[in-house]
């Protein structure tokens, strides 16, 4: 990979896969995985204005990872400070069983293992949203993007020991959350869920906040869908089915780059004189 004054190379595939705006499809299904966990749905509920600005968290999230991986080190350290000074105040105890967890079991959003499932879950939506609805990603590809994604975990203070070495053993690590009880959707999980998916809007904005809602849906493990409630069935999947076929071989090609990257992607290739097509990185003529 060629130098840069970030921790994240312009030729890595974190660079090609994070540009793409529509992995935000993704950001109602990690915020779904991550509040599945008790502990980070009880942080979430006591500690955010959620209710009043469900998408707040997924903006800020999603700030904190572009700033790390298009911008300098600088800018990335600043970044990560912030969100750690915040996570330093997110901390208590369950006031009453949750899941697996014992009434009175403390949290804390600086909690290495709750860190490392937070990350795990933009990791592989990431990977599921790409794959899905913007274009194939070779296995080299998605293990060389877990690589470099191995860093951001690090630098957000989950300890080398915990961060599966990898991709094989990341998935395997999803499986057993997924199918153990320390990820189970409580009642503060689907409150939050429901605040996320429907939220107060203007009549003209609610038949595109439910079509992501029904992608949302389509894309979390059976075992959530059934944990928070959501109705699914043959022509609810059928119908995300064709909408994600058609957006990735139809509409994908044709979005010009200002609509298909993210800002501060575009303003960091900008910055070294870095063309993008179709997520190959071209010499700027």
């Amino acid at each position: 990979m060629e130098r840069h004054d970030g921790y994240f190379a312009p030729d890595g595939v974190a660079w090609r896969v994070g540009r793409e705006t529509a992995l935000l499809l993704g950001g109602g299904r990690a915020l779904l995985l991550q509040v599945a966990h008790p502990l980070v749905a009880a942080g979430v509920a006591a500690h955010s204005d959620y209710r009043e600005n469900p998408w707040r968290r997924l903006e800020q999230t999603m700030s904190t990872v572009w700033s790390v991986v298009y911008g300098t080190r600088s800018e990335a350290d600043a970044a990560i400070a912030r969100v750690r000074a915040v996570h330093g105040r997110v901390r208590g105890r369950i006031a009453a069983p949750m899941g697996s967890f014992a009434e009175g079991t403390p949290y804390s959003a600086l909690d290495p293992e709750l860190v490392l499932w937070v990350h795990a879950t933009l990791i592989d939506t990431a990977l599921l949203v790409y794959r899905s609805w913007v274009g194939p990603l070779t296995d080299d590809e998605q293990r060389a993007y877990y690589e470099e994604m191995k860093a951001m975990a690090a630098l957000f203070g989950t300890p080398q020991e915990l961060i599966p070495p990898t991709l094989d053993d990341f998935r395997l690590y999803m499986r057993e959350q997924l199918a153990s009880d320390r990820i189970s959707v409580t009642e503060t999980a689907r409150e939050i869920a429901a605040t996320v998916l429907d939220p107060p809007l203007p009549l003209p904005l609610r038949p595109a906040m439910r079509a992501l809602a029904l992608i949302t849906v389509g894309m979390l493990p059976p075992r959530l869908r059934i944990g928070y409630g959501f109705r699914w069935d043959g022509a609810r999947a059928a119908l995300v089915g064709v909408s994600r076929r058609w957006t990735r071989h139809v509409v994908m090609p044709l979005l010009p780059d200002l609509v298909r990257a993210v800002g501060a992607s575009r303003r960091a290739e900008g910055r070294r004189g870095i063309d993008i097509d179709l997520g190959v990185i071209l010499p700027s003529r």
